[in-house]
């Protein structure tokens, strides 16, 4: 029986999955349990419309099932949650949504929630998730940045953008805390909060700090 952390990114970017790697990097420990990270390779190179959202669920469902035996908990890389409820019930394992993740840790650090997002069309697809988690009253607002996945590498200009619109959402819309909309986020997450000056919440890290906690604590019991 394994007991690994996977980390499913649902797109087929080498290079986000390689950020989210690094970014959960901080969570791993010599005792575990593991926290492995993979793309899918018939995943589109970015999810940046409900069509890709939609078509990813079930090559997720397919590598989550290869992977059921070895696991100790299942994180859904992306901040749509593709696939989030028909995991649970394919899996015996805990799953875990980045989106909702995200969401939860930041009701923690600040009363309102600011979410930046990379496109226009990524935000009807955040509210739809945000409505059924019941937590639009918490909601200060959702603002792209107008980028796309693969042009979050470009360091200067993302950053200078994630910047603007933070401060955007803390200065126009009363957010107190920033929700990071998109797992290719990850390397800004200390920068832009040391820009804004209010809590900046990594969605992947949100998931795989819960998903741990759950594996130990579980590990723990059954000993």
């Amino acid at each position: 029986m394994g007991s690994s952390v996977y980390v499913i990114n649902p797109n087929s970017s080498q290079s986000v999955t390689a950020e989210i790697d690094k970014a959960v990097s901080p969570l791993r420990s010599v005792d575990g349990p593991g926290i492995v990270c993979l793309s899918l390779t018939e995943g589109p190179p970015g999810i940046q419309s409900q069509r890709d959202v939609d078509s990813v669920i079930i090559p997720v469902l397919r590598k989550a099932s290869e992977l059921e035996d070895s696991a100790g908990a299942f994180v859904i890389a992306c901040f749509s949650d593709p696939g989030l409820h028909a995991l649970r019930e394919q899996s015996r394992h805990r799953v875990f949504g980045i989106a909702e993740c995200g969401v939860l840790a930041a009701l923690t650090l600040g009363q309102r929630f600011g979410v930046i997002a990379i496109l226009p069309t990524s935000i009807p697809r955040h509210l739809r998730c945000f409505g059924a988690m019941g937590v639009m009253v918490r909601f200060a607002a959702d603002l792209p940045i107008g980028l796309g996945v693969a042009e979050l590498s470009n360091e200067d200009r993302a950053l200078s953008r994630m910047i603007e619109i933070g401060r955007t959402l803390k200065d126009a819309h009363g957010a107190d805390v920033l929700v990071m909309g998109c797992a290719g986020m990850a390397r800004y997450r200390a920068a832009l909060e040391a820009a804004v000056g209010i809590p900046v919440v990594e969605p992947t890290q949100a998931a795989v700090a819960m998903a741990v906690g759950h594996v130990r604590l579980s590990q723990a019991s059954a000993a």
